[in-house]
């Protein structure tokens, strides 16, 4: 019988270096990932589950019914959000839907490229272009060009959505805008609820410091309590983002006089 309060010695193993030491193997009550926790409040707010699940279809017809695609949306998201392989059949079964692919790469970027030369005193630029625009305004568009490379990498790095493994074209084009989701997401939180101390991090730091915190997850017949580490993200640090997230839920209409 496990002990009032949530241990048990019996199950134990022990290592002969140093007999003080127990390892217990609870997998089924700890989870690693206790920081999506935070990403689905910003989702619930935002509605982006929602919204894929009214875009996307699912054709297959069975004997045990129908649900909607919100859940399973939202599974294969989270997966993504934290870089582990989406349930290709899944995939394969919402192609269906008519949600448009993204145009990742826009097609003005092959109407020129840019070399650049560093002397000891300053940066020279050149700009080898077709464009027939003032020099100020092809300036300016190759530089939001570059700004959106740092984007692209980013998703790349972080999101791992060049990771297209299906078989068929559209079940990974369905791949890629759940990675494109999650990018969204991932970056909506950080843009819109993240604290000052960690307002630059990227979103592979938000992945690997705050979807990573391990918890250990204890059910009561009334809640189900995640005992959340504090390692890179403390408890005010993480109240503080649900804050935030809470700042942007729309606020009730007030009630009539």
């Amino acid at each position: 019988m496990t002990h009032p309060r949530g241990e048990s010695g019996s199950d134990a193993v022990r290592l002969d270096f140093d007999r003080r030491l127990m390892l217990q193997f609870r997998g089924s009550l700890v989870t690693s990932d206790a920081g999506l926790l935070a990403y689905r409040e910003l989702d619930d707010v935002l509605g982006l589950t929602e919204m894929a699940g009214d875009v996307l279809a699912d054709p297959r017809s069975g004997k045990n019914g129908r649900h909607a695609l919100a859940g399973p949306t939202r599974f294969c998201r989270a997966g993504s959000a934290i870089c582990s392989r989406a349930q290709s059949d899944d995939l394969r079964t919402m192609c269906a839907g008519s949600m448009p692919i993204s145009a990742i790469r826009p097609e003005s970027y092959r109407q020129g490229r840019v070399a650049s030369q560093r002397t000891l005193s300053s940066v020279v630029g050149f700009i080898v272009t077709n464009m027939s625009r003032p020099a100020e305004r092809v300036v300016a568009f190759y530089n939001k060009r570059g700004t959106c490379e740092r984007w692209i990498k980013e998703g790349k790095g972080a999101i791992k959505w060049t990771r297209l493994s299906c078989r068929t074209f559209a079940a990974n084009a369905v791949r890629l805008q759940l990675h494109a989701l999650a990018y969204n997401l991932g970056n909506c939180l950080r843009t819109l609820a993240t604290p000052e101390p960690i307002k630059d991090w990227s979103l592979t730091s938000l992945k690997e410091k705050l979807i990573k915190i391990g918890a250990k997850v204890v059910s009561h017949g009334r809640y189900i309590i995640f005992q959340m580490a504090e390692v890179a993200i403390a408890r005010q640090m993480f109240q503080e983002i649900l804050r935030l997230i809470a700042e942007l839920r729309p606020q009730p209409p007030p009630a009539p006089a």
